[in-house]
């Protein structure tokens, strides 16, 4: 995540500088702990559909975020990497992230229906956050596709589509 959004972000389209973005990161990590759910005491239900079971909120946080919090962080990287390469076409790249974004909504619900789940509400403030950061980088490389695509997928490359960086 943010593996070549803020780089390109801080150094090319310069809207916001580290500062800024750091301020807003933190306060939005305080709004989110100070609306996390109060720890409890909490027993994990049997399930024998682990994705249903976690979409409904009987899974411990940590098995909801770190498998897909991982995957979906490979994933991201790899398919940023083959279009940085030119290895891929726009319209790939495109797609690629389309297919993991219908991956993300179903983690994002179930992490903030799990988020009380855990016995320290900081942990439920930190992965409700990589929730948001995940829009917030789906956003960020929807803006430099849209607005700036030159920049990021190397468009001069023989291999690419031209009229895809448009």
């Amino acid at each position: 995540m943010f593996f070549y959004s803020l780089p390109i972000l801080f150094n090319d389209i310069k809207s916001v500088n580290f500062f800024e973005f750091l301020f807003m990161t933190v306060a939005i990590l305080v709004l989110l702990y100070i609306s996390a759910p109060q720890e409890k005491n909490w027993q994990p239900k049997p399930y024998s559909n682990f994705l249903l079971t976690a979409w409904l909120g009987g899974v411990s946080l940590y098995w909801v975020f770190w498998p897909f919090f991982l995957c979906l962080n490979a994933g991201l990287v790899v398919a940023d990497l083959l279009a940085k390469s030119a290895s891929i076409t726009v319209s790939t790249w495109d797609e690629i992230h389309f297919a993991l974004f219908l991956g993300v909504v179903w983690w994002s619900i179930s992490i903030w229906r799990c988020s009380s789940n855990t016995r320290l509400r900081v942990w439920a403030a930190l992965a409700r956050l990589a929730t948001v950061a995940v829009f917030v980088e789906y956003g960020l490389m929807m803006f430099i596709r849209i607005y700036y695509p030159r920049i990021f997928f190397n468009c001069e490359e023989a291999l690419l589509d031209y009229g895809s960086c448009f």
